[in-house]
């Protein structure tokens, strides 16, 4: 009977170290950087192959398609399609945020646009990307700075920057002996070279209300020193250095060297009027150099320079443009999903879609890259460079959408007077304080 029992006890206590066993090995499931993918090799790819869905929009230029081919190649145990999404980005926008409310795991990676990582970070819908930055030694000092500050929310990096635009200064060479380094240079060069060979305008911009309006009003209030919200998302809008930025905007979207219609410009109108010889200087993103420059379209082709935007009181700044990666939190292969995201916005995949694709890439040392440089001279000028390196970041807020709106109906309203800069700058404070509770 002793034995029966000691037996018994002893059958017993090996069923229990079993099954705490199994549970530790199973603890951590939930965790912000389990891999959920199987047994890891030392890549961080898993030994049984592991399938990754990249989703974003419609690249005409086949150069993502090639990135994905480049990596499946080279990592032999993951496994990446790319799904189109809708071209629109509001469409791409609504896809995503429908598919991860109902916390989808259909896709891995996808990539968003500047403005939307607070609000999918807050949403809980991507993953915070610092451990494995950390993990394997990312470099953050080699990337744009103003695009990985977008990316950024509460303290964590939500997104990768894979290329970058920035609202640059274009004008023409025949015409502009010294470019202008100031607002009020530009405003006196305006005024001067106005009417010159065949030129309707000094100046064009985009003025209309909608987000290219937002974009503006950022270059100027950053060019002299003021924030519309601060790192810690607080309203800081209403400054002595905001009014004079937004001051500055208002009087030159009224001066006589602009179009009369200028409330009615976006990019589409500015790009036009440009590349038809009707204005001396342009502010536009940069795709307006190949524009200006190709012969079947521009009546202006080789006689166009670019500068970074004139600086203010403070500096010279651009408003940020381009697109990002991030993982789905909801992916259950994470680790597999950082492997990809890693060589999608690393040297590799930027170089890939600056070659193959033409994009500005947020990795500066490609800047220097002989092959990214030959298929792109246009990125050997300096001026350009600094351009993009003056890049600031839109607001960031998960709600950004209604920020933007705030920030256009109120600036639209001091351009055509209906309030002073200073009322518009108050109304903006009241409305964004109550946005962000």
């Amino acid at each position: 009977m002793k034995l029966i029992k000691s037996l018994t006890i002893l059958a017993f206590l090996l069923i229990l170290m079993c099954a705490l066993a199994a549970c530790s090995s199973g603890s951590g499931g939930e965790s912000e950087g389990n891999a959920n993918d199987g047994e890891q090799a030392k890549d961080g790819s898993s030994q049984e192959k592991v399938k990754l869905v990249y989703a974003r929009g419609r690249d005409t230029t086949g150069a993502t398609q090639k990135i994905v081919d480049s990596f499946n190649k080279s990592h032999e145990n993951i496994e990446v399609e790319l799904r189109e999404m809708p071209a629109d980005s509001g469409k791409q926008h609504d896809a995503y945020v429908t598919m991860l409310n109902a916390k989808s795991s259909e896709i891995d990676v996808f990539d968003i646009d500047v403005v939307w990582p607070a609000e999918f970070a807050q949403a809980g819908y991507t993953l915070p990307l610092d451990r494995f930055i950390q993990k394997d030694n990312v470099d953050l000092s080699k990337y744009n700075q103003g695009a990985l500050s977008a990316a950024q929310f509460n303290g964590k990096q939500w997104a990768m920057p894979r290329y970058v635009d920035a609202g640059l200064l274009f004008y023409r060479k025949d015409l502009v002996d010294q470019v202008p380094k100031t607002w009020d240079e530009l405003t006196a060069q305006a005024k001067k070279l106005q009417g010159k060979k065949g030129t309707d305008f000094g100046y064009v911009f985009q003025a209309k209300q909608y987000e290219g309006l937002v974009t503006n009003v950022v270059e100027y209030v950053a060019s002299y020193g003021g924030q519309i919200l601060n790192e810690k998302g607080e309203v800081v809008i209403n400054s002595d250095d905001t009014i004079q930025g937004i001051k500055k905007l208002v009087e030159i979207a009224n001066a006589d060297y602009v179009p009369g219609n200028i409330t009615t410009f976006t990019e589409v109108e500015s790009e036009t009027a440009f590349i038809e010889g009707e204005s001396v200087f342009i502010r536009n993103w940069p795709y307006q150099w190949a524009l200006a420059n190709n012969k079947e379209k521009s009546e202006i082709a080789g006689k166009v320079g670019v500068a970074p935007l004139p600086a203010g009181d403070e500096k010279s700044a651009a408003a940020l443009g381009g697109w990002m990666a991030a993982i789905n939190k909801y992916s259950e292969h994470k680790q597999a999903s950082w492997e990809f995201l890693k060589y999608l916005t690393g040297p590799e995949g930027q170089k890939i879609m600056a070659i193959e694709g033409g994009k500005a890439p947020s990795y500066t040392p490609l800047f220097e890259d002989s092959e990214v440089l030959e298929a792109n001279p246009f990125f050997k000028n300096e001026e350009f460079v600094k351009g993009l390196d003056a890049a600031v970041s839109r607001p960031v807020a998960p709600n950004y959408q209604e920020i933007s709106e705030i920030i256009q109906v109120s600036v639209s309203k001091a351009i055509a007077g209906q309030v002073s800069v200073e009322q518009a700058v108050k109304n903006m404070e009241k409305e964004l304080k109550a946005a962000l509770k």
